[in-house]
């Protein structure tokens, strides 16, 4: 014969394993789950890292940001994105676009030569002076010099007009100009650095601060867009409305730098006289294709 206190005592322990094994199972659901969601947070959070990491990956760096930047243009600009560049005398009735390059050395030798004289006629009203700064040897022979230094030149445009014919001037002299092959003016330094010879930048915060910063990359790079325009692809070109000028080029022969500069100085008179009549001033020369009456005309024309 059982005893009943054995049997409740029994069926108490049984009740008291039972419950456990229940609370352990609770337990290990609750491990498991656990484990799960950790790991779909984990594959969340590694996909999500790849995610923003393609994203980083193809967001555009440089140059290519540089074009979706806020646009920045500098005073003294006109037209669209400010890509006209126009100076002068508002009064003046004619205008000679120049097309140019700042690593380009064919526009190089032009300004160490006969650019002073362009200058005059601006100068003088003869006629403004529309820019168009191209880039394209960036491309043609690597680097981001041309690009550099135009944006360099927007933070002189901003200052003002002088300070820019200035510091274009500048960088294309014989001081300071690089071979092409050498991407010289891609350094902030040395585009500071020529800089410091154009008395309206020399020691100019602002003017610094945006060559640092880029300020201007945008607009130089609306600028580089216009390659082609007027179907011009080479530098340096001179246009006249629709008309492309052609400047006599120089006979072959030893001359010394100074001989070499009168020529091309002569040469340039010669077209711009052909194009726009004598100065009124009658020129350095005394005007009429910049050879003065019975002057032998030292390009070889007639």
């Amino acid at each position: 014969m059982s005893n009943p206190d054995n049997q409740a005592g029994k069926r108490a322990a049984r009740e008291r394993i039972r419950a456990e094994r229940e609370r352990e199972k609770k337990k290990a659901r609750l491990r498991r789950q656990l484990v799960v969601a950790a790991s779909v947070i984990g594959v969340l959070a590694v996909a999500g890292g790849i995610g923003f990491a393609v994203v980083k990956a193809n967001e555009p760096t440089g140059w290519e940001a540089a074009k979706e930047a806020k646009l920045v243009t500098p005073a003294h600009t006109q037209g669209k994105n400010g890509t006209e560049i126009l100076l002068g005398d508002k009064n003046a009735k004619e205008t000679l676009e120049v097309f140019e390059d700042v690593r380009c050395p064919a526009c190089a030798a032009f300004e160490q030569s006969a650019g002073k004289e362009l200058l005059k006629d601006l100068g003088e009203g003869r006629f403004k002076v529309r820019y168009t700064m191209y880039t394209f040897i960036d491309g043609a022979s690597g680097g981001e010099g041309s690009k550099k230094a135009l944006s360099a030149l927007g933070a002189a445009l901003n200052v003002s007009p002088d300070a820019f014919l200035k510091y274009k001037s500048a960088l294309y002299s014989a001081k300071y100009h690089p071979d092409e092959r050498e991407d010289l003016y891609a350094k902030d330094s040395e585009l500071l650095k020529v800089a410091g010879d154009v008395p309206e930048l020399k020691g100019n915060k602002a003017f610094e601060t945006a060559v640092r910063n880029g300020t201007y990359n945008r607009w130089a790079m609306e600028m580089t867009a216009l390659f082609g325009r007027k179907g011009v692809r080479g530098t340096p070109t001179f246009m006249h409305g629709d008309k492309k000028l052609v400047l006599p080029e120089i006979p072959p022969q030893q001359m010394t730098q100074e001989q070499y500069n009168q020529l091309a100085q002569a040469t340039f008179r010669k077209m711009i006289d052909k194009e726009f009549g004598p100065a009124k001033n009658g020129g350095p020369n005394g005007g009429g294709q910049g050879v003065a009456p019975g002057e032998k005309d030292p390009t070889g024309g007639g």
